[in-house]
């Protein structure tokens, strides 16, 4: 599901914080946003945009927000960086799809650059997606990441949601604390990991053994795939080891963004990052 688009309205201005704007004639109009990577993201929600607020690196373009919203910003001194448009819940309403729930928070900002494998740290756990399409599994993903404290997710320029509207706001502001490293070809990334030193553990129901079973060690590299299809054949056969996650009840499968936690969980355990 994709947020509507958007385009800036009327002139930004030097107005004062939290003042109201003036009645303008029509529907409003943010700047569309396109599906290049250099394109503008839309965030909205609460943890989502004063994360975004937070992060230094993140640089905001147009912020609007309710009475209420700006009200709660200035009681907890969450400094905004620019000058908010102060519009109604249900001028954020009409710019969203009807299931958003936006806390009366709405930012257009830059996307954050993508990193390159070779900057990442030989250290703790990293993530790969292997096409996970979803967007809400993504930011489900990068919540978890993000409590795992995983240096860094790695996923495809194609085939992948971008970092933007549903995804940001299922990850929870989480997308100024991960960072994403898009790459052309997956399979040559995972090359790239192997040479580098990281163990490639792909998590696939038809791995030739228990991930419990494994002997793990850092730096760790855990690859996902899409639900349904699973990992791609070149994806395993890249990998150092494909590992499955052994259920004991009646129900063997479980959704990608809790297979990322549990395979997570046993992955910090066991590298003993839990105690870091």
């Amino acid at each position: 599901m994709k947020d509507k688009k958007f385009a800036p309205r009327g002139p930004r201005g030097g107005a004062k914080p939290f003042n109201k704007t003036g009645k303008s004639a029509g529907r409003p109009a943010w700047r569309e946003r396109d599906s290049h990577a250099d394109g503008p993201v839309i965030l909205y929600g609460w943890h989502t945009v004063t994360m975004a607020l937070a992060n230094p690196a993140r640089r905001i373009r147009k912020l609007t927000l309710t009475e209420n919203a700006a009200r709660r910003l200035a009681d907890e001194n969450i400094e905004t960086r620019i000058a908010p448009e102060i519009v109604r819940p249900q001028e954020i309403d009409r710019l969203l799809s009807p299931d958003a729930v936006h806390q009366g928070l709405l930012a257009e900002a830059d996307p954050l650059p993508s990193p390159d494998i070779e900057t990442l740290k030989q250290e703790g756990m990293v993530l790969v997606l292997d096409q996970i399409t979803d967007p809400h599994n993504v930011g489900a993903i990068l919540r978890s990441a993000a409590a795992f404290a995983v240096k860094a997710i790695v996923t495809t320029a194609r085939h992948s949601p971008e970092a933007t509207g549903v995804l940001a706001k299922a990850a929870s502001g989480a997308l100024e604390l991960v960072p994403m490293i898009t790459v052309q070809n997956l399979a040559r990334s995972l090359n790239e990991l192997n040479d580098r030193g990281f163990q490639t553990v792909g998590l696939d129901s038809e791995g030739s053994e228990d991930i419990a079973d494994v002997t793990l060690r850092e730096p760790l590299a855990l690859v996902l795939g899409a639900e349904g299809k699973g990992l791609r054949q070149l994806t395993r056969e890249t990998c150092s080891v494909v590992a499955r996650l052994d259920m004991p009840g009646e129900i063997k499968s479980l959704n990608v963004s809790n297979a990322a936690v549990l395979s997570l969980y046993v992955g910090a355990s066991r590298l003993g990052l839990m105690k870091r």
